[in-house]
């Protein structure tokens, strides 16, 4: 997954990207009645519940850490037309090293990686998360606010800064009551950060777990092209869209269990994408690592049951 990729999903799951239009489909959650019909509880104070939210979100980062999950990604890219050029599965084990989310690529188009590509691959990890925990160190240091990369983070009351919540309402999803509420940003807002600038030129919707007050659901598009140093740096065309959900594992933290992306967007030389990109989220383990890739890690407990893995 590219990096631009990587910034929109963690911003999903750290409040920047709540996001989307919800796209009518029959698995559509289903509204509750509104306000008068028996049985029907008065919503929650918004801004409060994303507080809470926010706190959680933080809160679950030092569970998550002993955990190991396995993902397939899949990429689809089209040509000009809209027809087919090229699909690319790749599969990755996702983990914590030394406080530092990381993903160890294992399978790439079916065919397992071999013992020296494995070894390449957790020689980049083990540099990725090095890298990431110094910069995380420096930034520390001049008293910024960072996620476990040691990138800037978008707190609560700049989020309301950069955008607007609206239409509260509580839907069934899964089984569980959640409040799902729109955002949308402005394009106005003045932004500080490659984040902001993302969060400003989407609108959507995000869906609150309504008893553990976690994020269980978002989908989201961009409503205007986004662009880095006016579209030199990179490039993501308008109405390109995401969403990604989350799901209860053990009984004590929400991990991701897919995210699906579908447009437009180029940075540079690096990449020039146009099509599709999906992951789904499994096999969630929980481990115990040391500082370095897997060779270190040993299991503290079985692979959870299938009933436990179920969508909430």
């Amino acid at each position: 997954m590219t990096r631009l990729l990587r910034t929109i999903r963690a911003a999903t799951l750290l409040l920047l990207a709540l996001t989307a239009t919800a796209r009518a489909q029959p698995s559509t959650p289903a509204v509750v009645p509104p306000a008068g019909v028996p049985g029907n509880r008065p919503l929650p104070d918004i801004v409060a519940m994303m507080r809470d939210v926010e706190s959680n979100q933080r809160k679950a980062e030092t569970v998550e850490k002993d955990y190991i999950y396995h993902s397939v990604e899949t990429e689809v890219e089209k040509d000009g037309n809209g027809q087919t050029r090229k699909t690319t599965v790749n599969e990755f084990d996702h983990f914590w090293i030394d406080g530092v989310p990381v993903r160890r690529l294992v399978r790439k188009n079916g065919k397992d990686l071999s013992a020296e590509e494995l070894a390449r691959e957790d020689q980049r990890i083990d540099k990725e998360a090095e890298k990431a925990r110094e910069h995380r160190e420096q930034e520390d240091a001049k008293g910024k606010e960072t996620d476990a990369r040691g990138e800037e983070e978008v707190t609560l009351s700049r989020l309301l800064e950069l955008g607007a919540f609206s239409n509260p309402r509580r839907v069934q999803l899964g089984g569980r009551d959640t409040i799902a509420v729109d955002y949308a940003g402005d394009s106005r807002a003045k932004t500080r950060n490659r984040a902001e600038d993302v969060i400003r030129d989407i609108a959507g919707t995000a869906w609150v777990d309504e008893q553990d007050h976690v994020l269980a659901r978002v989908e989201g598009h961009f409503v205007n092209s986004f662009k880095v140093g006016g579209g030199f740096i990179a490039n993501v065309q308008k109405d390109t869209h995401f969403e990604m959900q989350q799901t209860k594992v053990n009984d004590e933290v929400w991990l991701p269990a897919s995210f699906a992306g579908e447009g437009a967007a180029r940075a540079l030389l690096f990449f020039s994408f146009n099509g599709s990109i999906r992951a789904v989220q499994s096999d969630y383990r929980k481990f115990r690592t040391t500082s370095k890739v897997l060779p270190g890690a040993t299991a503290i407990d079985p692979p959870p049951t299938p009933d436990s893995l179920a969508r909430p």
